[in-house]
């Protein structure tokens, strides 16, 4: 998870509210608070001059003012009278998809030589009543592993049980390399848990402040707060003056109930973190019941593929394949069908669940396959080249999100990657950076990943709407949005031109981006770099632009 500036921004105001109150006089707060309600005034009216629309995404890709992929232009300029000649099949790799979603339902992909509820393997492909997909991470007794480790986690537990507490000078010779190994992902696990700990204890100070704040002013949602509400009056007492002061710091940093209600999602996050993902004794693949390191066991789980939280998978559904005609909330990229193929739990996914999933869609029909998830290790990464291998020969596009770390992905690790463990790469792969709705220098999003050997392209990943759970609606960010808008784009392409190659629909998306001739700040950081450098072709997908050389491919 990757908080926003402004989440962070309200976090540490609380912090130092409370850290001040009592030290600063009451009219010193005031004349503060007032100069900076005033100056927050001014900077939110400018923002509001141009803010995210719930089609963004799809405008035109001329930067006014949106960096759009052009998908509405095309359905309406250059699509119009014409037909898709066959239905593509996108996978989704996720974490399961709300299938009876009303935006999404007749999209879903039915598997037709399989009788539902027979508990019968009818097609033969290893997977029983597999009607919409299959759930990886599901048990046979209809069970879901919902939370689960970090790699790191999972790779430091195994070490330990080998290597803690020995001294280099106590292990073989024939170990030393692994046992450099362990002393490497001890140091990088126990870094990660000590950020989750200083985070954990800083959001909980902040969340007991505003809590505080709130009983003591009594009120339940900030927004209800005037600025006149939180004048210091000369009868209140010391906890209701500390409680107006915290408010006030919140208030002037633009803090409504929505961010504080994210602040509480982030301390969920890190409690968890700290109780599943950073928890070396936390291991629930019991739930599944396959023996994992038998990677020659592929058949295991259940065909619930909605599973106990699909929220990330519902909504990276909804961006490649939300029905486009019902004049409900979303609108998706291309007419498809949805193969569900429930992989990613609240945690790291797991290597061969990933190379299962990945073999699953490729034998079962998929087109494309979208992976909206990555991490830093990847014990088993052969198992999982052995996959896309297979998965490239069938000529599917593989297409996965860049990852949202603020990295530089040519020098850091990052999986799943088009690169083989043994030399080679995948052909038939796209990796996708995310972009934002400003068309200044915050053009690419904060988080995302980049790199001009690894990273293809970038497209629309910030505040993008889409489906949610329970027929709702909702924008999220991330590369997780960003590589569905590609992999909605070239589905559209294939939907049109089944004539071309998987590779030539790739090669024309990467020849149309819109290429970005201008500076924005390198991700993470306020360094300066020209768009260019960030990807291999410095561009933004272009849904309009790639349809057209589409056609003059096939009709010259």
């Amino acid at each position: 998870m990757n908080p926003t500036s402004k989440l962070f921004t309200l976090l540490f105001a609380t912090l130092f509210t409370v850290s001040c109150a009592g030290t600063k006089s009451t009219t010193e707060t005031d004349s503060s608070s007032e100069k900076e309600t005033d100056t927050e005034m001014v900077s939110e009216a400018e923002a509001e001059e141009i803010k995210a629309t719930e089609t963004w995404h799809l405008t035109p890709s001329d930067a006014t003012p949106y960096y759009g992929t052009g998908v509405e232009r095309a359905y309406a300029d250059f699509l119009s009278g014409k037909s898709a000649k066959q239905k593509v099949i996108v996978a989704i790799i996720d974490s399961g998809t709300d299938i009876d979603h009303e935006d999404l339902k007749e999209n879903v992909w039915v598997n037709e030589d399989e009788i539902p509820g027979n508990n019968t393997d009818d097609d033969g492909n290893g997977y029983v009543d597999d009607i919409y997909g299959w759930n990886f991470i599901g048990g046979p007794d209809s069970s879901h592993i919902d939370k689960d480790t970090y790699e790191v986690t999972r790779l430091y537990a195994k070490l330990s049980e080998k290597y803690e507490g020995l001294s280099v000078d106590s292990v073989a010779a024939e170990n030393q390399n692994d046992f450099e190994y362990y002393k490497e992902i001890k140091a990088a696990f126990e870094r990660r848990k000590e950020q989750n700990d200083r985070e954990l204890t800083q959001v909980g100070q902040s969340r007991q402040a505003i809590m505080f704040a709130k009983q003591a002013l009594g009120v339940t949602n900030i927004d209800s707060l005037s600025m006149k509400d939180l004048q210091v009056e000369s009868n209140d007492s010391q906890q209701v003056q500390q409680a107006k002061q915290i408010m006030n710091y919140l208030k002037s940093n633009g803090a409504t109930e929505s961010d504080i209600q994210d602040l509480e999602d982030y301390y969920e996050h890190v409690q968890g973190l700290a109780n599943y993902g950073l928890n070396p004794d936390f291991n629930p693949r019991d739930i599944v019941g396959d023996d994992y390191d038998d990677l020659s066991n592929r058949f295991y789980g259940n065909n619930d593929v909605t599973g106990p939280s699909s929220e990330h998978g519902t909504h990276v559904a909804g961006i490649v394949g939300a029905i486009r005609d019902n004049n409900l909330g979303a609108m998706g990229i291309a007419d498809i069908e949805l193969m569900i193929l429930r992989t990613v739990p609240d945690g790291d996914e797991r290597d061969k669940d990933v190379a299962n999933a990945i073999r699953y869609a490729a034998e079962n029909g998929a087109d494309v396959i979208n992976m909206s998830f990555g991490k830093g290790y990847s014990p088993q990464k052969f198992y999982v080249d052995d996959a896309i291998q297979f998965a490239d020969s069938m000529g599917v596009l593989m297409v996965s999100g860049s990852g949202n770390g603020s990295d530089n992905v040519d020098s850091t690790d990052s999986y799943p990657t088009r690169f083989y463990e043994n030399g080679g790469f995948a052909k038939n792969y796209l990796s996708v950076g995310a972009s934002s709705w400003e068309s200044d220098s915050t053009l690419v999003a904060s988080f995302s990943n980049y790199g001009k050997e690894t990273v293809d392209l970038f497209a629309p990943g910030v505040d993008v709407y889409s489906t949610y759970p329970d027929d709702e609606y909702k924008m999220e960010s991330g590369t997780s949005m960003a590589s569905p808008v590609v992999a909605g784009v070239a589905a559209l392409i294939m939907s049109y031109y089944p004539e071309l190659s998987t590779t030539e629909v790739k090669e024309i998306m990467l020849k149309t981006v819109t290429k970005v001739d201008q500076v924005v700040y390198k991700p993470g950081t306020d360094k300066p770099i020209h768009f260019s450098e960030l990807s291999a072709t410095g561009g933004i997908i272009n849904a309009y632009d790639a349809l057209k050389m589409a056609e003059e491919r096939v009709n010259p």
